[in-house]
């Protein structure tokens, strides 16, 4: 895909509706599993300034077909592009840093590690890569963010 894309105001860039494609590549077994719905980040109703992101569609896996969501809290984080992201229950999951346009993220879950690679293309596509590697899994999880249309947002 090409340059990055500088984000200088990472909950802002984030706010709205996206479209969500996600793989999902198990390495070990060759299985691949693909997710398509919608992520929506929304103020949070603490007023500090965070966003709520749901996501919610249909993911499928071995040919089944199942209901899938997720939460996530995005705070402000120590600069104007970044944000701390924490599981839905308030537990860290990794800091979110968008001024290059790319960032790069860990996450120790028990025995594994995923590494999360963060690429912002423009002001309505980015695409995130987990590589998820240990003795519990080996996967690769691809996601693409495409801007639902309409933003909402102001036009400058």
């Amino acid at each position: 895909m090409g340059e990055f894309w500088p984000v200088a105001d990472a909950l802002g860039y984030l706010t709205g509706s996206w479209r969500v494609e996600r793989t999902v590549r198990d390495l070990a077994g060759g299985a691949e599993g693909h997710f398509t719905g919608t992520t929506v980040f929304s103020p949070l109703e603490d007023g500090g300034g965070g966003l709520l992101h749901q996501e919610s569609g249909t993911f499928v896996w071995q040919g089944a077909a199942r209901p899938a969501e997720r939460t996530l809290w995005f705070l402000p984080g120590e600069t104007l592009g970044m944000s701390d992201v924490r599981f839905g229950d308030g537990r860290p999951f990794h800091v979110l840093d968008l001024t290059t346009g790319h960032h790069v993220a860990d996450h120790p879950c028990a025995a594994d590690l995923y590494r999360g690679e963060f690429t912002v293309y423009a002001e309505d596509r980015w695409r995130t890569v987990w590589r998820v590697g240990g003795p519990a899994k080996d996967l690769i999880l691809t996601t693409d963010y495409a801007r639902e249309e309409p933003t909402g947002r102001a036009t400058v």
